[in-house]
């Protein structure tokens, strides 16, 4: 099982991690909303979770909780630029679906 980050993704967390100043890394997790009925969630880490699974990318770590891995399990977070536009970027295997807006995923 593993979840991993592209080097520019790597580079954005790492970059906001030290301009915030603190933190050990990036947790990704998936909730229960939205038409399609789950959706990811990301937050910065100030303090890892006993039960966190940890993966490590391009020097950046990466939590997720051992219920949304049966959900993650492979995905690749990317963060890309795309005109005025930007932000992070999900390649999960699991993903059957997704909504028209684009903003949750059925497995």
């Amino acid at each position: 099982m593993s979840v991993t980050l592209t080097q520019k993704a790597a580079n954005h967390i790492g970059r906001y991690l030290q301009k915030r100043g603190k933190g050990i890394g990036l947790r990704l997790g998936v909730r229960t909303t939205g038409c399609s009925g789950m959706a990811y969630k990301l937050e910065y880490v100030d303090e890892a979770a006993p039960e966190d699974m940890v993966f490590e990318s391009f020097g950046v770590n990466v939590y997720v909780d051992p219920k949304s891995l049966a959900y993650l399990d492979g995905t690749e977070l990317d963060y890309a630029r795309e005109g005025l536009n930007e932000g992070f970027k999900f390649s999960n295997p699991n993903e059957k679906a997704t909504c028209g807006c684009g903003e949750s995923f059925t497995v």
